[in-house]
């Protein structure tokens, strides 16, 4: 996988931490991933070969001119902490491959252990129940005991079953597999706005985060972005809740109707 990455800097860190980041539901992963970016000084690390992949399926024409394909990019970036504390090593990717992904968990992990990572990190969204004016919670899920056991202590636990799709999920099996520790963590999102980007989600991971590497980090920027994105969660919850009226409930006159129009047959039933 050596050849599937090309390395821009060779830092000394000090047993440092991973967190890699695709997007996902409520791009909550991402959110988390860049807000950290842009508030500590992180360099350029490595890229990976974006074309071996990622196939793409067209081009842009800008006036009349095509573009050269242009491919997802896999970007490796890095942070020293304090001396004495774990530095960072921070993969943001732009897109998750429709095939190719354990190998590309693979490469991200090579990396990871060329510079002696400690531990690797991801995040997520759990979907559940939660209402948008709710405080999200943090689930936390590692790859042995022994780092269930912290997590339980920082009440990050949860005792249920889940599935973590994609990537951000994929990465913590293959470092299993590898003898890497690792752990996710998940943020609470709407099951009515799954598809709308939540800092909500995203600002109680970093502050669980924080804790967890050592870190400091403002968090005002991202408080404020949760709180102007609340209206819109809002405007999604009434319509959730308008489709699940109509689907639920039916006026009188249009049952009627429904069985004068009907043709007759008894016992059979409509597939959802």
């Amino acid at each position: 996988m050596n050849s599937l990455v090309k390395v821009y800097a060779r830092p000394k860190l000090n047993a440092p931490n991973m967190l890699a980041s695709w997007p996902g539901i409520a791009n909550v992963s991402v959110i988390v991933a860049t807000y950290l970016k842009r508030k500590l000084d992180f360099k350029r690390l490595a890229t990976i070969d974006a074309p071996y992949f990622f196939d793409p399926v067209g081009v842009n024409v800008e006036d009349g001119v095509v573009e050269a394909p242009r491919f997802p990019q896999s970007e490796f970036y890095y942070w020293k902490n304090k001396p004495g504390k774990n530095d960072i090593i921070l993969l943001i990717g732009e897109d998750q491959p429709s095939a190719k992904g354990y190998e590309l968990a693979n490469c991200v992990l090579d990396l990871g252990l060329r510079f002696q990572v400690k531990r690797v990190f991801t995040c997520a969204a759990a979907i559940t129940r939660i209402h948008h004016t709710e405080e999200p919670r943090v689930w936390g899920v590692a790859t042995n005991q022994s780092i269930t056991e912290d997590l339980k202590r920082s009440g990050l636990v949860h005792d249920g079953s889940l599935q973590i799709a994609g990537l951000n999920g994929l990465l913590l099996g293959i470092a299993k597999e590898r003898d890497i520790e690792g752990v996710c963590l998940l943020g609470e999102v709407p099951r009515y706005a799954t598809r709308i980007p939540n800092p909500m989600a995203a600002l109680a991971i970093v502050k669980s985060l924080a804790r967890m590497l050592d870190i400091e980090i403002d968090t005002e920027e991202l408080a404020e972005f949760a709180q102007a994105t609340k209206e819109e969660l809002k405007a999604a919850a009434a319509q959730a809740m308008g489709e699940y009226i109509d689907y639920f409930t039916e006026p009188i006159w249009e049952q009627g109707e429904e069985a004068e129009e009907g043709d007759g047959d008894e016992g059979e039933e409509e597939e959802e």
